[in-house]
C-alpha cells in the first residue's frame, strides 16, 4: 500500500545549515515525514504536490528580534504593527516563527503580568508561530523570583538595555539579572549602548543648533556601542553567564565579541539588515526623510563598515541575523516619526525621533538577493541558530524527519523571477515606509509553509494563510548559550 502524505514538495535543493541537496521532501501531520533524494517518493501518495522546479527549499525563517504592539515606552513613538499585521508581512517573507518583546515598564513589579498582557494581545491574531522574550525594565527581587515561572512557562530568554532612561539598567541591576538568569537556564539579550556617551553627545550637538535627522547618527557614536560591548562581555565573563549582543552595528565592537569568543566565552552576537545596506548617507536625506532610516545603533559610516559586518555574519562572530522590525509610520505626527516635528523644529529634534525601522518581511529575500552569504550560512543565521539559540531546535529552524514542525520556503529556481525594485506598497506590514526602497531584488519566497499549511502562494493569490492559525510555542532551554562551569555561581573569594 503506498505511502499517504498531506504534502510533498519534489524537485528541489533543499538547503539546510550544513547540507545543499537534491531531495524530496513528504509532510503529515504538520511535521517532516521524509527528506529522501529526488524521485525518492515515486508512488507516494498525496493531498498537495509543490513542485519546486529546481528552486531553494529552506527551513522557514525565525526571526528572534521583533517589536509588535508595545505600549509608548519613548515619548510619543508607538509601534504600528500589531500581532494581526506584522506576522502577517512575516508570513508574506517567509518567516514562519517569531520571537517577539513582552516589555515590563520601569513603573512596574512584576514580570508576569506583562507576560499575561502581551498574551492578550497576540492570541488568536497571528499568522505565524510566535514566541516572547521578556524585556526587564525593573529587575526588582519579586521580577527576579518569577524567573523560574517563566521557565515553566516556556519563556527561556529575556532582554535589558545599557540605555535609554525609560529602560536603563545599572551594572549592579545586571549583575542581578545575570545571576538568576544563569540560576534558571535563562539566555540574556543585552542592547550595548553607553547612555552617558549618548546623552552627552546630544546635548553637544544640541548646543550647536544641530537637530536634524542626520544627527541622530553622530549622537549615538560607535564609542558608545564599544565600550558598552565590553562593559557587558565583562560583567558576563564575571558571572558566567551566556549573553547575546543584539544589533551590533559596528566592526569594533564585532572584534571585541569574536576576541571573547576565541577565548571560549559564551557570547553570542547578532546583527541586522540595516548594518548590512544602510549607512549615514541614508540619515542624510533633504528635509526629514532621513528619519525612515532612524534606528539605534544608527547606520554606520560608509560601505567598508557594511562590508566587516558581512565579514562577521561568515565568520562566524554574528550567531543570528534578525530584522530588529521596530515599525513606526513615517507621515504621522501623533505616534510615528513626524510626531517629532514642532514649529521651532521644521525638520524635526532627531532625539524624539522614534527610534526603529520596519523589516520583518524583507530580511530573508533582502539578504538572500545580495548573494553574499553561502547558502548553508544563510539557512543558519536566519532560521537554524536563532532557533538552536532560543530553545526552539529542532521542531524549528530545521527539516528533521519526525521532529520538525513542516515550516519551509519555496524559492525561485535561478533565473525563474524577474528581478524587481522593492517598493513599500508590495509588502503587507501597517507601515507607509520601507527604508530599503528601491534596492534590486532577485528572489522572493514563492512559498511559506507553515506546520504543512501553504500559507503563502507569491502567484497564486499571495497571502494564504489565516489569522489565528500561528501558534504559541514553549521554548526550552538554549541548546548553544550555556555557562563554562555547571552548578551554582560561586562568589569569588
Amino acid at each position: 500500500m503506498a505511502e499517504e502524505y498531506d504534502l510533498v514538495i519534489i524537485n528541489g535543493i533543499v538547503v539546510t545549515d550544513t547540507e545543499v541537496q537534491e531531495w524530496d521532501i513528504a509532510v503529515k501531520d504538520e511535521k517532516i515525514a521524509r527528506v529522501v533524494p529526488r524521485g525518492g517518493l515515486q508512488g507516494a501518495k498525496a493531498t498537495n504536490t509543490i513542485d519546486a522546479e529546481g528552486g531553494y527549499v529552506m527551513p522557514g525563517g525565525v526571526d528572534a528580534h521583533v517589536h509588535l504592539q508595545e505600549p509608548p515606552l519613548f515619548g510619543k513613538g508607538s509601534t504600528a504593527d500589531n500581532y494581526e499585521t506584522g506576522s502577517r508581512s512575516a508570513i508574506c517573507g517567509g518567516t514562519t516563527t517569531m520571537v517577539t518583546f513582552a516589555p515590563q515598564k520601569k513603573t512596574e513589579d512584576t514580570l508576569l503580568d506583562t507576560l499575561a498582557a502581551t498574551h492578550d494581545r497576540a492570541r488568536n491574531n497571528c499568522y505565524n508561530d510566535y514566541s516572547f522574550h521578556l524585556l526587564v525594565g525593573n529587575p526588582s527581587q519579586r521580577a527576579l523570583s518569577e524567573f523560574k515561572t517563566l521557565r515553566e512557562e516556556g519563556i527561556s530568554s529575556l532582554k535589558i538595555y545599557m540605555t535609554y532612561e525609560a529602560l536603563q539598567l545599572h551594572d549592579g541591576q545586571i549583575l542581578d539579572v545575570l545571576l538568576e538568569a544563569r540560576k534558571q537556564g535563562i539566555t540574556t539579550m543585552i542592547h550595548a549602548e553607553n547612555n552617558h556617551v549618548i546623552n552627552w553627545m546630544t546635548a553637544q550637538l544640541e548646543k550647536r543648533n544641530l537637530f536634524a535627522p542626520k544627527y541622530h547618527g553622530p549622537s549615538h557614536p560607535p564609542v558608545a556601542e564599544i565600550e558598552a560591548t565590553y562593559r557587558a562581555i565583562s560583567l558576563s565573563e564575571f558571572m558566567d553567564t551566556p549573553i547575546l549582543i543584539v544589533h551590533v552595528s559596528t566592526p569594533q565592537a564585532a572584534a571585541h565579541i569574536k576576541s571573547a569568543q576565541s577565548r571560549g566565552l559564551p557570547i553570542f552576537a547578532e546583527t541586522c539588515p540595516q548594518y548590512l545596506f544602510l549607512t549615514k548617507q541614508d540619515l542624510d536625506q533633504p528635509g526629514f526623510e532621513g528619519a525612515k532610516c532612524v534606528c539605534s545603533p544608527p547606520p554606520r559610516s560608509s560601505e567598508s563598515d557594511c562590508d566587516a559586518i558581512w565579514d562577521g555574519l561568515k565568520d562566524g562572530t554574528f550567531t543570528i541575523l534578525s530584522s530588529d522590525h521596530c515599525p513606526f509610520r513615517y507621515d504621522d505626527a501623533e505616534t510615528g516619526k513626524k510626531s517629532s516635528i514642532t514649529a521651532e523644529h521644521p525638520v524635526g529634534r532627531f532625539k524624539y525621533i522614534p527610534n526603529g525601522c520596519p523589516g520583518i518581511e524583507t530580511r530573508l529575500a533582502l539578504t538572500l538577493s545580495a548573494g553574499r552569504l553561502e547558502l548553508t550560512k544563510f539557512v543558519e543565521v536566519t532560521a537554524t541558530n536563532p532557533a538552536k539559540l532560543y530553545g526552539l531546535y529542532p521542531r524549528k529552524g530545521g527539516l528533521v524527519e519526525g521532529e520538525s514542525d513542516a515550516d519551509v520556503v519555496v524559492w525561485y529556481p535561478e533565473g525563474k523571477m524577474t528581478e524587481f525594485e522593492l517598493r513599500n506598497d508590495m509588502l503587507h506590514h501597517d507601515v507607509d515606509y520601507t527604508p530599503f526602497e528601491g534596492r534590486v531584488m532577485r528572489q522572493w519566497p514563492r512559498y511559506t509553509i507553515l506546520r504543512g499549511r501553504v500559507v503563502w502562494d507569491r502567484e497564486n493569490g499571495g497571502l494564504m494563510g489565516e489569522k489565528g492559525y500561528g501558534r504559541f510555542i514553549k521554548r526550552e532551554a538554549s541548546s548553544l548559550a550555556k555557562p563554562l562551569k555547571e552548578g551554582e555561581w560561586e562568589l569569588p573569594l
